[in-house]
């Protein structure tokens, strides 16, 4: 058994990056960017990344930045293009550039292309993790009975209070005349 293992036959499994699956997008999510063809070439690319070499990871890298870049500079669903959404995609944009540019280094180390790696997917997960959160929010935000999207200006809160104000006295003074 010794024998097999140490022969130069034997399969190297050592170099494999292996990452457990990130967050992926709620159905309503996933819903709205189904239509999104940049964004799912992506994430059906990106899947190769959770199990792959460290030479699969580098010779794939400029394919993965390449959709990332067309994925960010096509943003299709409106409520996605907030500053914060867009910041976590050019992050995951230089990040995959680095992994490309990382493949035309000859001294680049196993440890370096799996930290790497990891970074992006950790990106990702971030990515999925924040359009969640959008469409999280506006799901509570659409169960409450008040549209708090509607700022309420000093005006109307002086006017409420005063309303409130005359409400409370008004109760108070039939209170008044129920005792007498």
């Amino acid at each position: 058994m010794e024998e097999v293992a140490n022969s130069e036959d034997s399969l190297e499994v050592s170099d494999r990056i292996s990452y457990q699956l990130g967050e992926t997008l709620v159905p309503r999510a996933k819903e709205d960017i189904s239509k999104w063809k940049e964004y799912e070439n992506v994430d059906e690319f990106i899947l190769k990344f959770y199990n792959v070499s460290s030479a699969e990871a580098l010779s794939n890298a400029q394919e993965l930045a390449n959709l990332v870049k067309l994925m960010k500079d096509s943003i299709r669903v409106e409520k996605l293009k907030d500053l914060s959404v867009i910041a976590r995609f050019n992050v995951l944009h230089n990040e995959t550039l680095r992994l490309a540019d990382m493949a035309s280094i000859s001294s680049i180390k196993k440890e370096e292309v799996k930290e790497e790696v990891g970074k992006i997917l950790e990106l990702y997960t971030a990515l999925n993790s924040k359009i969640n959160t959008i469409y999280k929010a506006e799901d509570v935000q659409n169960s409450l009975e008040i549209d708090t999207e509607v700022p309420v200006t000093i005006e109307e809160k002086r006017e409420n209070f005063e309303y409130n104000r005359r409400m409370n006295n008004s109760i108070k003074e039939s209170k008044r005349n129920i005792r007498q």
